[in-house]
């Protein structure tokens, strides 16, 4: 039943950002059409910018926390695409350093330990991203007492009742959850004002 909850979850996710990105996508065009046109301005641009940042927000999340099926890939060109056009509209910059194509299911998991770290930085900054042979590390500069140091320890597998987690903190849930669901979990250290989130995917 825990399976068929947490599928359900996903397929959710994946449709309520599928359902979105196509109205947003609209509104995109036609912001373009009057720009063509000359009817631009600062109005305009700042609405250019905000539909921009939301599209990149939604695929973003698509990834993060839709379904990701057996053996389904992503593209370099996508992920880095995705990360680009969120860090444009954000105070994160991402650094994506793997140069190959990715299985979905993997890149969710770094999706979803990048929103952990963000969550860790009020002020913005940047989250470093690498694969070596398969082991997956995810850094930033920030400190193991944001938001939570209780939603860290869950990330290295130490249960926690779901219901005693806030929305803004999903991301510690659902990592936690893909993690066990594979008999895997974080390695969570802290050293010179860096955490790295590191496990093999």
């Amino acid at each position: 039943m825990a399976d068929d909850t947490g599928l359900l979850g996903a397929l959710i996710g994946s449709r309520i950002c599928h359902d979105l990105i196509s109205p947003v996508g609209a509104i995109q065009n036609g912001i373009e059409l009057l720009t063509l046109e000359g009817r631009g301005g600062p109005e305009l641009a700042l609405i250019e910018e905000s539909v921009a940042n939301a599209s990149a927000r939604i695929r973003f999340m698509r990834v993060a926390f839709g379904r990701a099926a057996a053996g389904q890939s992503i593209g370099r060109r996508e992920i880095v695409g995705i990360l680009d056009d969120l860090a444009r509209g954000g105070r994160i910059r991402y650094d994506w350093t793997t140069r190959d194509d990715c299985d979905r299911a993997a890149v969710q998991e770094i999706f979803l330990a990048a929103m952990c770290l963000e969550s860790a930085m009020p002020r913005g900054g940047r989250i470093s991203i690498a694969r070596d042979n398969g082991n997956w590390a995810v850094s930033a500069d920030t400190d193991l007492s944001r938001p939570d140091p209780a939603l860290w320890q869950m990330l290295k597998g130490e249960r926690r009742p779901a219901e005693t987690v806030q929305p803004a903190h999903v991301q510690f849930l659902l990592l936690s959850m893909l993690l066990e669901a594979r008999g895997a979990a974080a390695e969570v250290t802290e050293g010179d004002g860096t955490v790295t989130l590191a496990f093999h995917a």
